[in-house]
């Protein structure tokens, strides 16, 4: 893949980053695909949803901005399988807990989108 789709994903997962951190529906919609797949693999709380289910309970979540939460995050791997498909490993700290994030990237046109999230997490070991 050429530079420009590493920075175009790059830049997308900086947005999901923050919109998670700041609570933000609209700009999380930024980065969903509308047919998004939203998987908890966490044992015992195995969830799945779909983009507007997932949209209302980030609604109604106190941001881990307004908490004062510091924002840890890190892309563990960008991996692209072609031209329209990628995945990225992610791992972030937010409400008390560590997430690992698998997301699938389809490419639409010039945009990217994830149109699955697979987590898992486990509380924070402080």
């Amino acid at each position: 893949m050429t530079p420009n789709d590493h920075k175009q994903v790059g830049n997308l997962v900086e947005t999901y980053f923050e919109g998670l951190h700041q609570a933000d529906s609209t700009v999380l919609r930024e980065v969903f695909h509308p047919q998004l797949a939203y998987v908890c693999a966490t044992d015992g709380d195995e969830l799945y949803l779909d983009l507007e289910t997932y949209m209302s309970r980030v609604d109604g979540r106190e941001p881990p901005a307004k908490r004062g939460d510091p924002r840890e995050e890190e892309i563990l791997e960008i991996a692209f399988v072609s031209d329209r498909l990628a995945r990225v490993s992610a791992r972030m700290t937010m409400m008390g807990r560590d997430f690992y994030d698998l997301l699938t990237l389809v490419r639409n046109g010039a945009e990217w989108r994830i149109v699955a999230k697979v987590f898992s997490y486990v509380p924070r070991k402080d």
